[in-house]
């Protein structure tokens, strides 16, 4: 398959000459529609206001919002006049913005006004003071000597930033033809996107993506899908994650497809888009699958044209994945694997792969990259079969981390190879298994036993809604295991009511030593359930 030699912005632009009065984009809670012709004028619009602020090419423009039509609008303007778009988890408070800020060196953030009873302006003052006193677009801060612009997503006047509207009118005095120069200064191979790694160990690393990186990988995944310009995916994940903005925006775009999105998941709200859209595709993490088939208005809702989609960031268990295929009809769903740094994705299940192979494994290799499995901290090759790090190489490789060229080599080997830190498994078909994190592997007196395994065990008991299993130190083993279980509604499930399920159905030394019972996880923003602190939390339970 022929890579695309396009920006972010060509890619757009590429639908409108094909599909100008398709919908592009459907906000059903604000009631906003607008053809492909109509968003790309938007985006256009937008563009020229970026530079009509100052703003060059290549320079970093935060954006810490949530699914707001400006964040997706920002993403193909900043695509078009080449700034870096700088995506923002919504989650974050002061001290993490305030490291973003200084690490990514951006001169200008979009801000929305709040999130979830969070003051985003409010953060903003506190970490940087001068903030108050500053006129629009000259921002001066000793500790952000970079950032310039502030643009708050608002209806109200602020007499130190910008409004969206404000910018929208400086960008009138920006010609056509200046945006055309502009454009065409692009490479494709320049980076277009920073978006940040979750941060689990250590401080979090910009990591940097090209227009050819993140528009190929959309346009392949896509491909996975089968999508075309018929279909409505409905995108409730995060924008800010690549989730949001490559798995779904950017496959979306490749094809002409119409994107139906909300600003932020909501189990019922995502029910009744997909009904009232007759949408034909669903993104989302098991997490939001599961509490979609659990709601009690589940079956008040119409899924009869749901076909495909994309369940990523975390493994399904079988139970699931028959539910979303059957009762949910996304019977051509598929499994997407990957990380930040490969754009994201590596790997996915096809729409004809059956469901026993969509909740086992990630699927095969995309076109156009390459894998291996490695014998960890070596450079040998495993054989089939045999487990090991996951290694992948090609046009999807990150271009590095910003302003961390010790952190780049550490992850991008010399002959070009990122080495992904999972533990995986590859069959004769080409088939892989993502077995966990080398990091959260369980040394249980020397035997490696992988979380994954007993996870999918556990979700077979009928009362189990969600299982987590990590390891928690102990002295006589170096580590015992631990699952944490979120049971059914009025299920009355005891600890011994779980042993006993697995007592003779799996090996002694993987029974968990410690159960708990909780109704819900940590979660990231994107809907990964962060089992560092699951293991913070049972090692204070353990240890008391």
């Amino acid at each position: 398959m022929t890579l695309l030699n396009l920006t972010v912005g060509e890619i757009l632009e590429k639908q409108v000459q094909s599909y100008p009065d398709r919908e592009a984009i459907v906000y059903p809670e604000l009631n906003l529609r607008k053809t492909y012709q109509e968003f790309n004028e938007m985006a256009d619009n937008a563009a020229k206001g970026f530079m009509a602020l100052g703003i060059e090419k290549g320079e970093n423009v935060a954006i810490w919002a949530d699914n707001k039509p400006e964040w997706i609008t920002s993403q193909f303007a900043t695509g078009k006049m080449g700034a870096v778009l700088v995506t923002v988890n919504t989650n974050y408070q002061a001290k993490e913005l305030e490291y973003l800020l200084k690490q990514s060196d951006s001169t200008t953030l979009i801000l929305a006004e709040n999130f979830k009873g969070t003051s985003y302006v409010e953060i903003l003052r506190q970490i940087c003071p001068e903030f108050d006193k500053a006129g629009k677009g000259s921002l001066k801060s000793e500790k952000f000597p970079y950032l310039k612009n502030i643009i708050v997503l608002s209806d109200s006047d602020y007499s130190n930033a910008y409004t969206w509207n404000e910018v929208i009118e400086k960008g009138k005095s920006v010609s056509d033809d200046e945006l055309i120069q502009r454009k065409q200064s692009l490479d494709p191979h320049d980076a277009i996107n920073m978006q940040y790694t979750s941060g689990t160990t250590g401080f979090p690393k910009g990591v940097m993506l090209t227009h050819h990186n993140i528009v190929n990988n959309g346009n392949q995944i896509a491909d996975c899908m089968e999508l075309t310009h018929e279909d409505r995916l409905c995108i409730p994940v995060p924008f800010f994650h690549c989730f949001g903005c490559v798995l779904g925006i950017l496959a979306a775009v490749s094809k002409g497809t119409t994107m139906v999105l909300l600003e932020q998941f909501d189990p019922e709200k995502v029910m009744k888009a997909v009904s009232d859209e007759k949408c034909t595709g669903l993104h989302g993490v098991p997490t939001m699958f599961i509490a979609e088939l659990n709601h009690p208005n589940f079956s008040k809702y119409d899924f009869s044209h749901l076909r495909t989609g994309i369940m990523a960031g975390s493994t399904c268990p079988i139970e699931v994945m028959n539910d979303v295929m059957n009762k949910m009809g996304a019977s051509e769903i598929t499994i997407a694997y990957g990380q930040t740094e490969s754009s994201p994705v590596i790997t996915q299940t096809r729409t004809t792969d059956p469901a026993e192979v969509k909740a086992a494994t990630v699927g095969k290799v995309h076109p156009n990259v390459e894998v291996k499995i490695i014998k960890p901290g070596t450079d040998e090759e495993q054989e089939i079969g045999v487990p090991g790090e996951l290694c992948t190489r090609g046009y999807h490789v990150m271009k590095g981390y910003y302003n961390n060229q010790e952190a780049t080599n550490e992850a991008i080997d010399s002959d070009g190879w990122l080495h992904t830190g999972d533990l995986a498994v590859i069959d004769e078909k080409g088939y892989i298994q993502i077995t966990g994190r080398m990091k959260d592997m369980i040394i249980r007196g020397g035997e490696n036993i992988y979380p994954r395994e007993i996870e999918e065990f556990l979700y077979q008991h009928p009362d189990v809604q969600d299982v987590q299993v990590i390891g928690v130190p102990d002295k006589k083993y170096g580590e015992e295991l631990m699952a944490w279980i979120i049971l059914k509604d009025e299920a009355d499930t005891s600890e011994s009511d779980i042993r006993a399920f697995c007592e003779g159905n799996i090996s002694r030394h993987k029974i968990p030593k410690y159960i708990a019972f909780t109704d819900e996880y940590p979660m990231t923003a994107s809907g990964k359930v962060q089992k560092f602190k699951l293991r913070e939390e049972a090692v204070a339970q353990v240890s008391n």
